[in-house]
């Protein structure tokens, strides 16, 4: 049987409401959503470092200590700076310090996923952009995959906007070139990108497919997901929403379908507006649910 964790990435704005003012509280308050509804409470964590690596590593240490005492499992998002597709070799050698650095909060937290985005094309074209990205990737990854342990993987993520290099099948590509590269599948961003496309199970299971066929059982099983709500136009994401959103989707209900089907075991991650742990337990409900009707 599958078995799929769901938590936020962040804290909710109700957490903050309720008082709470340090990430050191996090884990705890994690544990308690959802008690009415289900056995235990969220499974997951994902701390960004979005706007930079702001924290120590003893306080990443403690932070970790905490969710390891919960069990609950922690991820990161690295630095939204990165752009292997720069050409400038400065550029590119900040990008590789980020994951290295990245690397160490890893450690240092006890995480075992980093998300990052991979690139975005600036005035190259689209093609020489992807180019230049796939051969540093070549470069460097066997350097990385030094530095990871065994069951650490770094995780390119599926992009919202058309400037951005991140399709479904581009990420998927980028994987193939190390088994340490496990694809970040947004799928907000995913269907922001591509107009509304994910409404039904054949939406969301064509992009588990091609998974499947290039980097076999374990990455598509294991895969890391982002999930919420988000509006889109022409360019593709504009903002993220909660999951009070009926417009712009994707619905989480097929896509649940696909998770049971398939026996995945992905790591879900909401990204929503305020109200990410909150739709975490939305998920987790309808997912544990719909196994009860199996």
């Amino acid at each position: 049987m599958s078995s799929v964790l769901f938590g936020p990435s962040g804290n909710s704005e109700s957490f903050y409401d309720q008082g709470h003012k340090s990430t050191l509280e996090t884990a705890k308050w994690l544990s308690e959503q959802g008690k009415n509804l289900f056995s235990g409470g969220l499974d997951l964590f994902e701390y960004s470092f979005g706007q930079g690596y702001r924290m120590s590593t003893e306080m990443a240490q403690k932070i970790g200590e905490e969710f390891k005492k919960y069990g609950i499992e922690m991820s990161i998002h690295a630095p939204y700076f990165i752009n292997f597709a720069n050409p400038d070799p400065v550029m590119y050698e900040k990008s590789l310090g980020y994951i290295k650095t990245g690397i160490k909060f890893l450690n240092a937290f006890g995480a075992k996923r980093m998300v990052f985005h991979a690139g975005s094309c600036g005035k190259e074209t689209r093609e020489n952009a992807i180019k230049l990205m796939t051969e540093r990737f070549k470069e460097f990854m066997p350097e990385i995959e030094q530095e990871l342990s065994q069951d650490m993987f770094i995780c390119p993520e599926t992009m919202g906007k058309t400037m951005q290099i991140g399709t479904y099948k581009e990420i998927i590509d980028l994987c193939t070139i190390s088994s340490k590269l496990m694809p970040t599948f947004d799928f907000g961003h995913i269907n922001a990108l591509t107009q509304g496309s994910l409404k039904t199970e054949q939406d969301f299971q064509k992009i588990i497919d091609y998974c499947f066929e290039k980097l076999g059982k374990f990455r598509t099983k294991n895969a890391h997901v982002h999930f919420s709500k988000i509006q889109y136009g022409e360019k593709g994401e504009i903002r993220h929403l909660t999951f009070e959103d009926n417009i712009y989707g994707p619905e989480f209900e097929p896509f649940c379908e696909v998770l049971i089907k398939n026996g995945l075991n992905c790591h879900v991650i909401c990204e929503s507006n305020g109200t990410m742990a909150e739709d975490s337990v939305t998920m987790k409900n309808i997912y544990l649910n719909s196994i009860k009707k199996q």
